[in-house]
């Protein structure tokens, strides 16, 4: 009876240990998941901003030409719109006027 005591004792002082190891393995593995998701995290960070160092000058570059585009479009269109201005203002006046005073 003794000896099935102590077996019984015994086989539950393994069964801990064997818990024990597995849910230490289990904290180290999550330990070492975490670790390996923010190195990967923090390389992917450091290539994108890498990539970005290296787009800006392009970019900026293509923003200034179209800016420059957008400028030079809006030069014309106001040349266009002076000269369609000092053509027809008077024109426009005497139409404006007979409307309002219904002439």
């Amino acid at each position: 009876m003794q000896d099935l005591i102590k077996q019984i004792v015994d086989m539950d002082k393994k069964a801990r240990e064997i818990t024990d190891a597995a849910q230490l393995e289990k904290v180290n593995s999550e330990k070492e998941i975490h670790d390996t998701r923010e190195k990967i995290r923090n390389d992917y960070l450091a290539r994108a901003r890498k990539r970005i160092a290296l787009n800006e000058p392009k970019e900026r570059a293509a923003a200034e030409a179209a800016w420059q585009a957008k400028q030079k479009k809006n030069v014309e269109i106001e040349k266009r719109l002076n000269a369609l201005y000092n053509e027809k203002s008077d024109e426009w006046v005497r139409a404006i006027v007979s409307r309002v005073t219904g002439e």
